[in-house]
């Protein structure tokens, strides 16, 4: 149960493209995960837990025990407002893998459900090195496809 002035975990997550399995949302819900932009002079910036793992991600059994999550972690301090392109560079410096002109990126978020059971859910993907022509999703904020503060982030080298 969440304590005074602390929001609820939402019982389920919206679809990242803003799109359900009945179709699109009414409109007041297509700015639901919109973000103010940060300053992050003056904002304190938030733990993020990143796993990596090449060839695909980590399965939701990975993260089943607290304080048994996959060894290939590294934290970073970042903002809401973070791309995943920024965060694709972060990876790179860490993961040789993700440097290969060839790599894509995926990301997942991992959560817990309303079971408390952890949940593994790609939210986007990045090419390692940007290309007009291919189009990715390195644009992307975290705070635009629901990222919440204390999920941790998976990313699957390809």
């Amino acid at each position: 149960m969440a304590g005074v002035g602390e929001p609820q975990r939402r019982q389920g997550r919206p679809f990242p493209s803003g799109r359900g399995p009945s179709g699109p949302p009414p409109s007041s819900a297509k700015n639901a995960h919109r973000i103010e932009p940060i300053d992050r002079e003056k904002t304190c910036p938030l733990l993020l837990r990143v796993f990596t793992k090449t060839g695909s991600h980590h399965s939701d059994e990975d993260f089943a025990v607290r304080g048994k999550e996959p060894k290939d972690e590294v934290q970073i301090y970042t903002w809401k407002d973070a791309t995943l392109r920024e965060l694709t560079d972060l990876v790179k410096e860490v993961a040789p893998e993700a440097r290969r002109r060839e790599s894509m990126l995926s990301f997942a978020f991992v959560y817990p459900d309303k079971h408390g059971r952890f949940v593994v859910k790609e939210v986007g993907r990045t090419h390692a090195y940007p290309n007009p022509r291919r189009h990715d999703n390195g644009g992307k904020a975290l705070g635009e496809l629901g990222f919440q503060i204390g999920d941790y982030l998976d990313v699957a080298i390809q």
